[in-house]
């Protein structure tokens, strides 16, 4: 949620932010007209309380009666204005960090740096989905018939690839002081909502359960998000570093393209999420902590791959600032992407209710998630440019210790 008082003070820098995210500045003059309504009646309400306290001490019952009646009128009024403020409060977006680069869509985004070498192959290339059917490792037919489209099995060695990635990932941010959990897969609507993650539109994403307030979440980030909700933490004990694994379900609902097929858009998958409370002074550098050990997992896995920096008009509702992790895939030619990291500054934390005391006030704390690794697209960049010309795939070292072999290979 956008916060009140930022709009009251600075009117033209909350426009300036959301016409560089793409929204509608109306939201905004909207929420100022709401906003002045809203503290119109509140001010007539608190006038009336302190008078009915004062009558009520001077045993004035008429005048007492007469409050009373105008309090009857006043205060669901004065409820249904907060009501409408909140709304619009939401549909503000959190503005973007004066740093990220102005645009309108994915090509305005910029490309930061490269690393690895792109795999020149002797061979004609395949994708990873036909080298998961071709071991037998990767089944979308029968995930199709049991679930629907874009549901899959894994099987065989594809199981214990995903397994040695969360081993490997828990291992090395654990060594960077991530505190390892792994969170519930429903959330209450508070939570999915408060974090960004809409049931309902064309950017819909959670599934809801009929009848319960629940939703299937779509990234560790609602859960641990919701972990210290209506907390007060103590400046000291800050930043919180979290590493946690989830199941993911997302709708994906809409069409993406010619490289959505296979494991790269799925309505289920396996990921271990960064995520990190701190004091707003830290954000920035705890960002580029988290992009560096994203950084850091894909290189040790030698998966090259390029970092790229979202414009503004890429950054979603949440982020004041984000990046992404593409690795070249060579079944689509080029890049994409296999990781991300948002600074949600206050934004999330205000929904929440999440806030911070260092002896002498408390404020709102900062809030950054990060992909460490996704069981789905992390898996593609490997099959991708580990195949050899015999259909087998070379394992990264770092993962041969949990796997026990050098290659997949087709199992009899």
């Amino acid at each position: 949620m956008i916060d009140a008082q930022l709009l009251r003070d600075n009117p033209q820098k909350v426009k300036a932010g959301v016409v560089a995210k793409g929204y509608d500045v109306r939201l905004v003059d909207e929420a100022i007209d709401t906003d002045n309504k809203w503290r119109e009646v509140l001010k007539k309400v608190e006038d009336l309380r302190r008078q009915r306290n004062k009558v009520a001490k001077e045993k004035n019952v008429d005048e007492g009666k007469r409050i009373k009646e105008e309090l009857k009128k006043l205060e669901p009024e004065l409820d249904k204005l907060e009501e409408e403020l909140i709304k619009l409060l939401n549909q503000i977006p959190n503005l973007p960090d004066e740093s990220a680069p102005l645009g309108r869509g994915e090509d305005e985004n910029v490309e930061i740096r490269k690393w690895g070498n792109i795999p020149n192959f002797d061979f004609k290339a395949k994708d990873h989905l036909e080298i998961g059917q071709n071991l037998g490792i990767i089944d979308f037919e029968n995930g199709a018939k049991v679930a629907g489209s874009q549901f899959y099995y894994i099987s065989k060695d594809m199981v214990r690839l995903e397994l040695a990635l969360l081993q490997f990932g828990v291992e090395k941010l654990s060594e960077k002081g991530y505190i390892p959990y792994i969170t519930p897969d429903l959330a209450k609507s508070r939570f999915y909502l408060g974090t960004g993650y809409q049931p309902k539109g064309p950017e819909a994403q959670i599934y809801e359960i009929d009848n319960e307030d629940l939703g299937l979440i779509a990234t560790a980030e609602v859960t641990m998000a919701g972990l210290h909700a209506d907390e007060v933490l103590r400046k000291k004990d800050l930043p919180l570093r979290y590493a946690a694994i989830s199941h993911c379900f997302r709708k994906e609902a809409g069409a993406y393209g010619k490289y959505s097929k296979g494991l790269y858009r799925v309505h289920q998958f396996t990921k271990l999420e960064c995520f990190v409370y701190c004091t707003p002074d830290e954000s920035s550098k705890i960002h580029q902590e988290i992009l560096g050990i994203e950084e850091e997992l894909v290189q040790a896995l030698g998966i090259p791959y390029r970092v790229v920096e979202m414009c503004t008009g890429e950054l979603g509702a949440m982020a004041s600032k984000k990046y992404d992790l593409e690795a070249w895939m060579p079944g689509r030619g080029g890049y994409g992407e296999i990781t991300s990291t948002s600074n949600t500054t206050d934004y999330q934390a205000r929904n929440l209710n999440i806030r911070y005391n260092d002896g002498k006030k408390s404020e709102f704390v900062h809030m950054l998630n990060g992909t460490a690794l996704v069981m789905s697209r992390i898996p593609i960049a490997i099959l991708e440019n580990f195949q050899q010309a015999d259909g087998s795939v070379v394992i990264p070292e770092v993962l041969r210790k949990w796997m026990g072999k050098e290659k997949i290979t087709k199992e009899n």
